[in-house]
């Protein structure tokens, strides 16, 4: 069991009297690795809470000094607006979202925009589940139980990925301290179905490439949206499916536009991995590698339909981690058997090992902007641990949880040995201030199945984990994704901040600027920002550009989609107030 620390106040009084020192420095140097003033990233693997430089990490390129603030680009200034009251709407500029100044955890004091010093400017990508439309098993049939259950939009994630990625490139700078960023984070669910190939285009979208969203026969497109089921959208068909019948166009040469090679200029700042269950788990649920889920995976046959009483049966039961294995699964896929669509095999949809996730990371070809691994190190591969930390700053280190429960479930949790590991590296790093980033939200962490691989080991909850966070008081948030949904949530000492998905609509991403206000306040800038693609959108345009555009369109009109994801104003741009340690 985990034990509780315990502190004097004495210990406390000292702790937060370096902190307050360390926050009065200039700021140049409170920027630290934030805005490249320093070497470059680094990072430490579980077992060494200091970080130190990964092999081969390259050196941050000078990054200028801070501009003057500016909203232009972001959410602040324009989001993207339905136009129209019903059926299939198109989406023109619409007002930006204001700035929420949120005083829970501490008052605002006049006059510290004049003398803020900036501690770190960074963007967090989540939940961009880059997709292989074309997987053998992928969970499409559920949307004869629910038509929530299939994204009309899926073929698009590719270019939808690389106008985030444009985005991040020409803003360059927090939009609150006109600082440049340090990096990028991704807080999981990098690509969908665990796939080999989806590893790959994760890792080329962030680091820089080519990429052929493709797979099984080059020639053909051989997805639900050929097979002549009205279950789904055929974009290139005149058959009436439900989604023409709610709107959806017809698109002439879509699907062949969706396989074409997409071309990504790669992020401009270093940047960090983080694991989600998307990114273990088939279907985000079930494990996989090793598995009769892995032989169907690079197989050549592909279910499309279930009929719903049975859909919704399994649905309801992937909700309540009824199965964990995949039994369930298996023994329906088996039943189908003679219903499946002959498809193409292809051997690049394997899914990964923990180890292989990690050893992909660690590939030369994908290093980018650096650090090598982008967080994980030789130790995680021996290990086959995904956690790590890494310096953010001169005073702000990163830590990157591993909250995937690779015993199935969509649900997350941490296991005894990295929750221990947690609790020593805020310890060994009490003199700096502490971010902690995650798939999953404290809310979302209830899952009890057993890691196979320690199967005596315990498994803690997000409120465990939110108890052990409030005990050092160097914390200033946890940063996650899972829920696609923004939503902020004051924790006691610090803040939990959950951004929406780059996959449902309004396919956001978060960028976060700390800074100490010489006040004895810490303030978090959260901006909300859109991908590069215009809002408007042509029909006959299937460029690169254009596809991005179609991707945030499509995604708005998907049916049964979940409307209120982009949560209240509190939880979209804000500035959160902090005491200074």
């Amino acid at each position: 069991m985990h034990r509780r620390s315990r502190r004097t106040a004495a210990s406390q009084l000292d702790r937060r009297t370096f902190l307050a020192a360390a926050g009065a420095v200039t700021t140049a140097t409170g920027l630290g690795l934030a805005v490249g003033t320093d070497s470059g990233p680094a990072a430490a693997a579980p077992g060494d809470p200091t970080p130190a430089p990964a092999a081969g990490t390259p050196a941050t390129p000078a990054a200028g000094t801070p501009a003057a603030p500016t909203d232009a680009g972001t959410t602040l200034a324009s989001v993207a607006a339905p136009r129209g009251s019903s059926g299939y709407r198109r989406l023109g500029d619409g007002p930006g979202w204001p700035r929420v100044v949120r005083a829970e955890l501490a008052q605002a004091q006049s006059g510290r925009e004049d003398r803020r010093t900036t501690l770190a400017s960074f963007v967090q990508f989540t939940d961009l589940h880059m997709t292989d439309v074309q997987h053998p098993l992928r969970y499409e049939f559920f949307r004869s139980g629910d038509v929530g259950g299939w994204r009309p939009h899926e073929a698009l994630t590719l270019p939808g990925v690389v106008s985030l990625v444009e985005r991040v490139n020409k803003l360059r700078r927090g939009p609150a301290t006109g600082t440049p960023f340090g990096f990028v984070v991704t807080t999981g669910d990098n690509g969908d179905e665990n796939a080999k190939i989806e590893v790959e285009w994760f890792l080329t979208a962030l680091s820089g490439g080519r990429m052929i969203p493709n797979t099984g026969d080059p020639r053909h497109y051989e997805g639900v949206q050929n097979s002549g089921l009205k279950l789904y959208w055929h974009p290139e068909s005149a058959l009436r499916d439900q989604d023409k019948e709610a709107g959806y166009p017809r698109i002439d040469g879509y699907l062949d536009a969706a396989c074409r090679r997409v071309t990504s200029p790669g992020l401009h700042v270093p940047w960090y991995s983080t694991f989600g269950n998307h990114d273990l788990l088939s279907g985000g649920c079930y494990p996989a590698a090793g598995s009769f889920i892995a032989d169907v995976s690079v197989g050549d046959r592909k279910l499309q339909y279930i009929p719903p009483a049975e859909a919704k049966k399994l649905m309801e039961g992937e909700a309540g981690g009824a199965d964990p294995k995949g039994k369930r699964i298996e023994s329906m896929l088996k039943a189908h058997k003679k219903d499946m669509r002959t498809v193409t095999a292809d051997p690049r949809r394997v899914p990964l090992t923990a180890r292989q996730y990690v050893a992909a990371h660690l590939d030369p070809q994908h290093t980018g902007p650096g650090p090598v691994g982008h967080g994980y190190t030789r130790a995680n591969l021996d290990s086959g641990s995904l956690y790590y930390s890494f310096r953010v700053s001169d005073k702000v280190i990163g830590i990157s949880l591993d909250t995937t429960d690779p015993g199935g479930h969509y649900q997350g949790s941490l296991g005894t040995s990295q929750l221990d590991w947690l609790e020593r590296t805020l310890k060994e790093h009490r003199d700096q201030y502490a971010l902690i980033f995650s798939h999953h939200p404290s809310w979302s962490m209830n899952n009890t199945t057993p890691d196979p691989a320690r199967p005596g080991e315990k498994r803690h909850s997000g409120d465990e984990v939110v108890a052990l966070l409030q005990r050092h008081n160097n914390v200033l948030a946890w940063i996650n994704g899972h829920s696609h949904r923004n939503r902020i949530r004051p924790r006691g000492g610090f803040w939990e901040i959950a951004t929406a998905s780059h996959v449902d609509y309004p396919q956001l991403a978060r960028v976060i600027e700390v800074t100490d206000n010489r006040d004895g306040t810490i303030s978090l800038f959260t901006t909300l920002i859109e991908s590069a693609a215009p809002y408007r959108t042509d029909f006959h345009d299937l460029s690169q550009t254009g596809l991005a555009s179609l991707f945030r369109e499509l995604a708005f009109n998907a049916p049964g989609s979940d409307t209120s994801l982009a949560g209240s104003p509190p939880d979209r741009n804000t500035e959160l107030l902090l005491p200074r340690r």
